[in-house]
């Protein structure tokens, strides 16, 4: 089933290189706006958010819309390791509000090891 938003950790990218990757994938970005910490543009007809250091030394990447090639979390983990040859983290599946912590913690570790679960002990 297709989720409705993807977000993704990544390690050691910077949000321009992010930006290429997106307008490859998705359409031209506009211009990023920066608001406090966090960078928003647009990448085709598709709302992009970057935080950076969003956890740790890993910076968020999220989709606002299910109007992306990517009918998952996952998948767009795939690409975007395969286009930026960083490792990149993100949930298994769609986040629930009513999940354990220990659930919480359970991720999806994309690497040039391939696809691993991890616990990652983000809050």
């Amino acid at each position: 089933m297709r989720q409705p938003d993807i977000e993704i950790y990544l390690k050691d990218a910077d949000h321009q290189a992010i930006a290429a990757w997106l307008t490859e994938a998705l359409g031209p970005c506009s211009d990023w706006q920066q608001k406090g910490q966090t960078f928003q543009c647009r990448a085709g007809d598709v709302p992009v958010t970057w935080l950076p250091k969003a956890v740790g030394k890993w910076h968020s990447l999220y989709l606002e819309s299910d109007a992306t090639p990517w009918d998952d979390d996952l998948a767009c983990a795939k690409a975007a390791y395969a286009a930026l040859d960083v490792e990149i983290r993100c949930a298994p599946g769609s986040w629930e509000e009513e999940e354990s912590d220990e659930q919480a913690d359970q991720w999806l570790r994309i690497s040039a090891d391939g696809v691993q679960e991890i616990t990652w002990r983000t809050g």
